[in-house]
C-alpha cells in the first residue's frame, strides 16, 4: 500500500491548501487529470465542501465565543455596584415634599359676586404630584329679601380630598392641575350689619343645606423663591343640589313659606384667584 500527498489550488477556495490521502491501487491521478475532470469525479469537491463547512462553523463559532465573552466583560464592568431593577421598582431616588397654601378668590353665589378664602396642606412626591387635604369658605355680597324684608347673603364652606399633578415643576413658569373632591354646606343668613348682638341660628338663618362637590381647576404657578411660590387659578365649582326654602311659618301676610329661595344649582359657577404656596417643593 503505497500512499502519496498531493497539494491542489482550487478557484473556490483561493489561497487555502488541502491534503489529500489517495490509495494508489484505486487511481493514479495526476494534476491535469483533476484539471480535467474538475476534481468532481473522484468526490474530492463534496470532501471539500464539507471541510469549507466545518471551518467556517468552527471559525464563526470561535467569533461569537468570543463576542459574548467581550459583551459580558464590559456589562459586569459597567453595572459594578449597581442595584438590580424590577419591574415594579424604580431605582430613582424618590423625593417627598409638602407645603402650605393660602387662597383668595372671586367666585359667584346664585349670580351674586362673592369672595372666597382657602387654605390646603399638601405632600408632594417626586416634585410632580401633590395630596393632601384642604377647603374653602365664601360669603356673598348682601341683598334685600323682599320677602323677609331684611338683607340676607349666601354664607358657606366646602373641604375634602385635594390631587394635584405638577407639570414640569423645575420650570420657573409651569402648570398644575389641582382636583377637589368633598363635602359642604351652605346658609341663607341675614347680613351680619343687620345682627344686632349675637348670631342666633333660630331667627338670623333662614335655612341651610349640605351638598357633595368636585372642584378641577389648573394653575399657572411661578417659582418666586426655592421654598415659596405663587400661583393664579382658575376653576369650576360643580356641586349637587343644594335645595334652600324659606322656613315654614306661614301667616296671612306670609304666603311664601317653603317656596324656593333660589335655584339648586345656585352654588355651580366659576372660581379665580390667587395662591401663595409655602414648604419644600
Amino acid at each position: 500500500m503505497k500512499s502519496f500527498r498531493m497539494i491542489v489550488n482550487n478557484a473556490f477556495h483561493r489561497n487555502k491548501l488541502f491534503v489529500m490521502e489517495l490509495n494508489d491501487d484505486s487511481c493514479n491521478l495526476t494534476p491535469e487529470s483533476i484539471e480535467n475532470k474538475r476534481l468532481g469525479e473522484y468526490g474530492i469537491i463534496p470532501s471539500l465542501r464539507v471541510h469549507h463547512i466545518r471551518t467556517f462553523l468552527s471559525r464563526s463559532a470561535a467569533v461569537v465565543f468570543f463576542a459574548m465573552f467581550l459583551s459580558f466583560g464590559v456589562n459586569a464592568q459597567s453595572s459594578e455596584g449597581e442595584p438590580m431593577r424590577t419591574i415594579f421598582s424604580s431605582t430613582q431616588s424618590q423625593s417627598v415634599g409638602g407645603y402650605g397654601a393660602f387662597e383668595v378668590g372671586y367666585t359667584q353665589i346664585n349670580k351674586l359676586d362673592a369672595v372666597s378664602f382657602g387654605g390646603r396642606g399638601m405632600v408632594i412626591l417626586n416634585h410632580s404630584l401633590g395630596m393632601g387635604i384642604g377647603g374653602k369658605a365664601f360669603i356673598s355680597r348682601p341683598v334685600y329679601d323682599t320677602n323677609l324684608q331684611h338683607d340676607y347673603e349666601f354664607v358657606g364652606g366646602y373641604g375634602g380630598f385635594y390631587i394635584e399633578p405638577i407639570i414640569a415643576p423645575h420650570r420657573p413658569v409651569h402648570v398644575s392641575f389641582p382636583l377637589l373632591i368633598g363635602v359642604g354646606g351652605l346658609s341663607y343668613i341675614k347680613h351680619w350689619g343687620d345682627i344686632e348682638d349675637n348670631f342666633d341660628y333660630r331667627t338670623d338663618s333662614e335655612n341651610s343645606n349640605a351638598f357633595f362637590i368636585v372642584e378641577p381647576g389648573v394653575e399657572l404657578e411661578m417659582n418666586l423663591i426655592k421654598w415659596m411660590r405663587f400661583s393664579i387659578v382658575g376653576s369650576y365649582r360643580y356641586t349637587s343640589s343644594a335645595d334652600l326654602k324659606y322656613k315654614s311659618r306661614r301667616t296671612e301676610e306670609n304666603t311664601f313659606a317653603g317656596t324656593s329661595i333660589a335655584p339648586s344649582g345656585l352654588l355651580r359657577s366659576y372660581n379665580v384667584g390667587i395662591v401663595m404656596k409655602f414648604g419644600k417643593f
